[in-house]
């Protein structure tokens, strides 16, 4: 199910450097806690948990890229919710970029 929600999180890019969140190494970490909420135990829900940060905390779209990450991760089959996470620490440098990336950017 990880590899589905990276798949999905490439969808979203950033709009100031054009290179999707996953290459530009924005997410820190995706992990997933399952639980049954009701008395009916062979119902079981995905909880996604993706922990990210921004290139900078005075990104102008702040607000709204933890909810494009959480609509994206809900889009994969069996995620039945989602919580995002942003954090400063470590802070984003252009080291975080992949490879791939830094490849597209012409960094390299």
């Amino acid at each position: 199910m990880k590899d589905k929600v990276i798949q999905e999180l490439k969808t979203v890019s950033d709009p100031e450097i054009s290179l999707d969140i996953v290459e530009l190494g924005l997410i820190y970490d995706i992990s997933f806690e399952e639980s049954t909420p009701f008395a009916n135990e062979s119902v079981v829900m995905t909880k996604c948990n993706i922990i990210m940060t921004l290139t900078t905390a005075w990104c102008p779209v702040a607000q709204e890229m933890p909810v494009w990450v959480r609509d994206a991760a809900m889009r994969v089959s069996g995620v039945d919710s989602c919580e995002v996470t942003v954090t400063f620490e470590p802070p984003w440098t252009h080291d975080s970029i992949s490879e791939a990336g830094k490849l597209e950017l012409g960094l390299v």
